[in-house]
């Protein structure tokens, strides 16, 4: 069953919640996309509000970034599946909980299953260390410094059932220097990632926004 990470069971109401459109986030490690959103969430250019952070991992750094931030949070552990797809329903079903208007897979390690597709794949987001749909995968930044480009980047993108094959919403380029190693170019791709990440939340919370196809447009200004 999903729970806390002190072990109770996800409860089914989130107490008195703000108006603000709300944001669920999936992350799996130190959670630093999850901070950037959470400093942003209390201004009141950015349209809504973080209301539950949701974990595959129990050791997760995003865990105790929550708890300090006073924000819902829940460990979905796949261990307690039986299967893939019985995780994946686990999933939903906890996302659900929280009747969120946006989520967000920042860090989320795992692939979302047809179930978690069905109920949440028109607002579900992901971002991606590079400039998709170049170097797609686990190894974006790896793949594009062994291919030798001079520019990669990062992707703010919506996640369908393919690996980071979903419609593109914003993207920012980030040089390759001749010094860089994987380490110092991830770095500064992170830096891009968190502000883009940030003011595209915002926007998609704020104005709204349809897909056809491929292309995604933002409603009006609001």
């Amino acid at each position: 069953m999903p729970r806390t990470p002190s072990g109770h069971d996800v409860p089914t109401t989130g107490g008195s919640l703000s108006s603000a459109r709300k944001v669920v986030v999936l992350a799996s490690g130190g959670g630093s996309n999850l901070a950037a959103l959470l400093a942003a969430h209390d201004k009141e250019w950015f349209g809504g509000r973080i209301v539950a952070v949701i974990t595959d991992n129990p050791a997760a750094g995003a865990i105790n970034i929550a708890h300090d931030a006073g924000i819902a949070c829940a460990v979905v552990d796949p261990r307690d599946s039986e299967s893939r797809a019985e995780w994946d329903r686990a999933l939903a079903e906890t996302v659900a909980v929280f009747g969120p208007d946006l989520v967000v897979s920042a860090g989320f390690m795992r692939i979302l299953g047809p179930h978690f597709l069905k109920a949440f794949g028109g607002s579900t987001i992901n971002t991606h260390p590079a400039l998709l749909p170049a170097f797609p995968g686990a190894h974006g930044v790896r793949d594009a410094m062994a291919h030798g480009v001079k520019v990669t980047g990062c992707t703010v993108h919506f996640v369908d059932e393919g690996v980071d094959t979903g419609p593109i919403i914003a993207q920012a380029a980030v040089a390759i220097q001749d010094d860089d190693t994987q380490e110092t170019l991830h770095e500064r791709i992170k830096v891009e990632e968190r502000r883009l990440l940030v003011e595209w939340v915002s926007k998609l919370l704020r104005r709204g926004y349809t897909v056809e196809g491929r292309t995604v447009r933002l409603g009006e200004a609001g």
